[in-house]
């Protein structure tokens, strides 16, 4: 019995998390790319809940420059995307915020140059 009780507690913090974490991005954190990039993206290491997950691209000044059309992949539940508009040179400031499919609520923001 006691083992019982010790293996359950091993598996439940891993189980209890469920917080979604940003896996990798395109462009990447603080890349500094050449050209516009059409679309932003962020892939994340769980599923996300498409109607509580946002991404907006700002310019340095704050300026929204995304085409507002934020979304979760119908076809991958772990990628978060928005497309831009050919942007000029600067720096830009992507702002994410999440919600795991298990309810749990994650948020973040990075930037990326473009020359």
């Amino acid at each position: 019995m006691a083992t019982l009780f010790f293996a359950i507690l091993l598996i439940l913090p891993g189980t209890c998390l469920g917080h979604a974490f940003p896996d990798h991005s395109d462009p990447k954190v603080g890349a500094e790319v050449k050209g516009s990039p059409s679309q932003v993206r962020i892939w994340f290491d769980s599923d996300l809940e498409p109607a509580f997950s946002t991404i907006m691209v700002h310019t340095a000044a704050g300026k929204m420059v995304d085409k507002r059309d934020g979304r979760v992949d119908p076809q991958d539940p772990k990628l978060l995307e928005v497309s831009v508009p050919p942007l000029p040179p600067g720096t830009y400031h992507v702002i994410w915020n999440v919600v795991a499919r298990d309810g749990h609520r994650t948020n973040g923001d990075y930037t990326f140059s473009i020359k």
